[in-house]
């Protein structure tokens, strides 16, 4: 085993100083280089990949240690180490499919150039840990190369989020346990999700191809980096913390934008369980029987008191996939896709890819499960790319439910060929765009057709944000850098065009005096957010109401929420969820006219990865509202116990939008700051922009950096 120490040089105005000294290493085997910029955003160099890998992980470690070692205690299912008996089931799940032994024979096996970049990667954060002992690691003290692959694609939870964990209970806790409202999807949520478009010269002003980049996750989900090497890494753009790839960005010739898919390439099996006398439990595939794979994991749980206690399960695995609940006399299995060292080859490889057709070839490895990918480079090439992962599957089952894992036809066929998906490349009308909606209108008259294609290429069907990104790109063939950064931020809230209607319609038929000013209000509204409006803040409240009523609905109709919001609810209802829209307000701020900006906020009080919020405390107001209604730009917001105001924690966290011209232009912005240290200036330096969508310049090449570098750090990497 390798051991790499860091030696730091910070150079400040005033000149250049040590910070460490290189401890008992002999041989130094690379060097990485930190130039942080006016926004603290970390530019990162090396001669070799290994090398830049090495100072990006160490950066990312400046930056927020806690929130890497969150994501591999997750990906490694250890999170009940350090957050006790609250995370066994969410570690048992992880478990069910991330083996520890399993992991390290891959990385054994992995090409030659991905362990170099493993090894550097674990040399990065223990060399951080070895320079900063007053950083106190809640469990994992040390890293070896091999935990890598444990999370190697960046997506939202990755698929295997898809399992209730209330049904893991049920089934190796043997006990009884009800779904909850996440889990049978009554609770309001924002979208999971992002935003991409893609414009090619035809559509643009000055002739080039243009790139919206807009993940829609979790707030400070991903640093903002750039990484450089000698060997032709120069990618920026956002990377999940603890990754060493730029999962959503660029680089000189290309970029790429990830969305959330609603492809259907998880699917559960329903097995016909055989218990026979002093055998093991078996199941049944057409005429043959088979035991069901047994495996013990063995789960360390922090108790209360800070020592630990063990927990060990026996698990259960046919063909298809782990059990993961049982249901009707069924034991529900799950398939998908595990392919962690062609998933972490093609998370990087894409980074260094300069136009379509090397893009394409990456995409061969077919090891991205979850996401659509949205593409422009400087040749004006565009194009949506649909998950490379498809397997063929018989297309008269209904995937979207169990189905009969004794019929050997439901059998997984192998992959589909990236060239026979749903796919748009290079498209005539000039432009791509998903917004986590079905790819059937991804290119407007260009777009794949439906009937062409399995149903199990989609089940996210589409959305209110699908119809304001039709409308923001038109006709129109005059956009710029700048354009496209308002198209993003635009404030249409077209979900209201379908809701309201049907209030007003409902309102005519049983008019009531108590209802004139709030109705008036609506009835006049232009449909779009602004601070200072009030009706937005009226008819966000009557949507959720809406919400909270429909969602009770559940009769075994595979209609959407969305969808039973406008089809699904009586008049009745509609009008008492503006009475209750209305009746909050009043109750929360005296008055049911309220602007917008006064409800909305952002705040970050600490560097905590769970934020409390106080009414009392700073904060700042928000135009922009939830994906939900149709918001291109999203913030998903909500009250908390003791609070009248709603605080985002999701939506827009890292904004870009590039030009690729004779040199790759791009504007950015980041949720907050790329610090979680409240003493840092860049722990809040970029709220500002970030609320009202003035993206700042970035600076990609050295020339451009070169007046706004702020501070530089050489590290040594040690044999």
């Amino acid at each position: 085993m390798k051991r790499a120490h860091a030696v730091a040089v910070a150079a400040l105005l005033i000149g250049v100083a040590p910070v460490n000294a290189f401890g008992k290493s002999s041989e130094i085997i690379g060097e990485a280089k930190i130039q942080r910029d006016e926004w603290g955003i970390a530019h990162v160099s090396g001669k070799t990949d290994a090398d830049a890998i090495y100072g990006m992980i160490y950066a990312q470690a400046e930056d927020d240690f806690p929130r890497i070692e969150r994501n591999y205690l997750v990906s490694l299912g250890r999170l009940a180490e350090a957050e006790g008996t609250t995370a066994v089931w969410q570690d048992l799940r992880q478990r069910l499919w991330v083996d520890p032994d399993v992991l390290k024979t891959d990385y054994a096996k992995s090409p030659v150039w991905l362990r170099k970049l493993m090894d550097a990667w674990a040399a990065g954060l223990n060399a951080y840990l070895a320079d900063h002992p007053e950083v106190k690691p809640k469990v994992l003290t040390h890293f070896e190369p091999w935990m890598a692959l444990s999370f190697t694609e960046g997506s939202i939870g990755g698929n295997i989020e898809h399992i209730p964990l209330s049904q893991i209970e049920a089934f190796y806790g043997a006990r009884k346990v009800a779904m909850t409202d996440d889990e049978l999807g009554r609770r309001l949520k924002e979208p999971a999700g992002s935003n991409g478009i893609a414009i090619a010269p035809s559509r643009t002003a000055d002739g080039h191809a243009l790139l919206l980049i807009n993940p829609h996750t979790s707030f400070y989900f991903r640093a903002e980096q750039q990484v450089t090497s000698g060997e032709g890494l120069n990618a920026y753009g956002a990377a999940t913390w603890g990754q060493f790839f730029i999962y959503q960005g660029f680089n000189a010739d290309a970029g790429w934008m990830h969305t959330t898919s609603g492809i259907d390439n998880v699917d559960e099996f329903a097995e016909t369980v055989i218990q026979r006398d002093g055998q093991p439990p078996a199941y049944r595939i057409g005429d043959v029987v088979k035991p069901f794979t047994t495996q013990t994991v063995t789960l360390k749980v922090r108790q209360a008191d800070g020592t630990f206690g063990e927990l060990r399960f026996t698990t259960y695995a046919s063909e298809h996939g782990p059990v993961v609940r049982e249901e009707g006399g069924k034991w529900i299995t799950t398939e998908l896709m595990n392919r962690p060292i062609p998933a972490l080859e093609q998370s990087f490889l894409r980074t260094k890819t300069h136009d379509l057709a090397s893009f394409l070839k990456v995409a061969e490895l077919k090891a991205n499960a979850s996401n659509n990918t949205l593409f422009a480079d400087s040749k004006g090439e565009i194009a949506y790319l649909h998950p490379q992962f498809v397997p063929v599957r018989d297309d008269s089952f209904d995937w979207r439910k169990p189905v009969d894992g004794s019929n050997p036809a439901a059998r997984w066929q192998g992959d589909h060929a990236v060239a026979s998906l749903p796919n748009v490349l290079k498209p005539a009308n000039g432009w791509v765009f998903n917004v986590n909606n079905a790819p059937w209108t991804a290119a407007g008259p260009d777009s794949p057709k439906p009937e062409a294609f399995p149903r199990y290429m989609d089940q996210a069907g589409q959305n209110a944000r699908e119809a304001h990104a039709r409308a923001v790109l038109g006709d129109r063939r005059d956009f710029t850098l700048e354009k496209l950064m308002a198209a993003a931020y635009d404030p249409a809230l077209p979900a209201f065009d379908r809701l309201l209607p049907q209030l007003l319609a409902a309102n005519a038929a049983a008019p009531d005096t108590k209802r004139e000013g709030p109705i008036a209000l609506l009835k006049g509204w232009d449909h779009k957010w602004a601070l200072n409006s009030t009706a937005t803040s009226l008819a966000v409240g009557y949507a959720e109401a809406l919400w909270n009523r429909v969602s009770q609905i559940s009769d075994g109709d595979e209609e959407s929420l969305w969808e039973r919001m406008n089809n699904r609810i009586t008049d009745a209802q509609r009008l008492a969820a503006l009475d209750d829209a209305v009746n909050r307000l009043v109750s929360d701020f005296g008055s049911w006219q309220v602007q917008w900006g006064a409800i909305n906020r952002y705040q970050r009080n600490d560097g905590a990865i769970t934020q409390v919020f106080d009414d009392a405390k700073p904060s700042t107001p928000i135009a922009f509202a939830s994906g939900n209604w149709g918001s291109l730009a999203s913030f998903g917001a909500q009250r908390y116990p003791g609070t009248r105001r709603m605080y985002g924690t999701s939506g827009n966290s890292f904004v870009a939008v590039v030009e690729f011209g004779p040199k790759v232009r791009a504007r950015a912005v980041s949720i907050g700051g790329t610090s979680a240290d409240p003493a840092s200036p860049h722990f809040g330096d970029q709220v500002d922009r970030y609320a009202t969508g003035n993206l700042r310049e970035v600076w990609f090449y050295p020339e451009d950096l070169k007046g706004h570098v702020v501070s530089t750090r050489l590290l040594k990497r040690m044999r």
